[in-house]
């Protein structure tokens, strides 16, 4: 008995036959194959836009390429690091950059888990108060330079009008060394603590509310409520985001470029800033290249520590 006779048709663009096509493409893009090819363009992109200018930078931090010199680069092995790690300015842009860092970061932290934690007590208009919080984190840093460059203004600024009408004088925010760099503190605190208190009011949130209940029947106080249950599971998720914003805070850039340009004098010229008079107004790439590379070094190294830190304390 011979088998069904193949399915044709007499119009064209119709199919012809039903014999299924050939298994071998299928067999070929096998699961791990379909991964690959997907994955693969964004990898190579990464690999042009990340990993390759990292190793070009630490090729160029061991010689003295210039952006502006023409011939070759020359091999000068160890000398920029030598010159960066012994040199007076460079360890005083770190000093004023751990002074930023420290004190940006630890005002943020408190001022954020404070508003996070008033507003985690609130029934009506928690969104409403949430959102108007988080405006300052929405703007560009530029924006936000521009904007508190003319508050901070030494004659037309708000601030010293409202300090005038006060009777208590004007102060140069951004043209006193004492002041200048507090300002700056205040302006990234400004914008940044929303971060932080954002992170902290999703801990809060998520503590289980059968805690407060028992210590409520026991009449536990209001503090040591605070004390042993919310800030033990809240500090871990506040640890995380204090490492964000310190990372962020150590590469300072565009608030020191709008607001001082690194003045008075260098009072305010973090290490990133300083990179970048070495890279774009001296145009010494090969030191400008070191910079980087130990920046990212030590950026690696403080975030290994703290992340054990994290660790330990998560096995406590």
């Amino acid at each position: 008995m011979s088998g069904p006779a193949p399915l044709t048709t007499d119009q064209p663009g119709q199919v012809a036959s039903a014999t299924p096509p050939a298994p071998g493409w299928s067999r070929r893009l096998s699961d791990r194959g379909l991964a690959v090819t997907f994955i693969s363009p964004a990898l190579l992109l990464l690999l042009a836009m990340s990993v390759f200018p990292l190793l070009w930078a630490l090729y160029l931090s061991f010689t003295d390429y210039s952006a502006t010199r023409g011939g070759p680069a020359h091999f000068v092995g160890f000398e920029n690091y030598i010159a960066i790690l012994t040199s007076a300015q460079v360890h005083l842009r770190a000093w004023t950059t751990l002074i930023y860092v420290v004190g940006a970061v630890a005002l943020q932290t408190v001022l954020g888990f404070s508003i996070a934690y008033l507003i985690s007590r609130r029934t009506h208009g928690r969104g409403v108060l949430t959102t108007l919080f988080l405006v300052p984190m929405m703007l560009s840093p530029v924006v936000v330079g521009l904007f508190w460059r003319f508050m901070l203004d030494a004659q037309f600024g708000v601030i010293n009008s409202m300090l005038s009408s006060l009777g208590l004088g004007q102060v140069e925010w951004l043209t006193r060394q004492r002041t200048a760099l507090i300002s700056l503190i205040v302006v990234d605190t400004w914008q940044w603590t929303p971060f932080i208190m954002l992170i902290a009011l999703a801990g809060l949130t998520a503590v289980p509310k059968y805690l407060y209940e028992a210590a409520s029947i026991d009449r536990a106080s209001e503090w040591f409520r605070f004390r042993t249950i919310t800030l033990p599971l809240v500090w871990p998720l506040l640890l995380i985001a204090v490492l964000f914003r310190a990372i962020e805070a150590f590469r300072l850039f565009d608030l020191v470029y709008i607001l001082t340009s690194g003045g008075p004098g260098v009072s305010t010229e973090t290490l990133s800033f300083h990179v970048y008079k070495v890279a774009f107004l001296g145009f010494n790439t090969g030191t400008a290249s070191a910079y980087g590379i130990l920046m990212v070094l030590i950026v690696i190294v403080l975030a290994q520590l703290y992340l054990r830190y994290l660790n330990k304390l998560k096995e406590d």
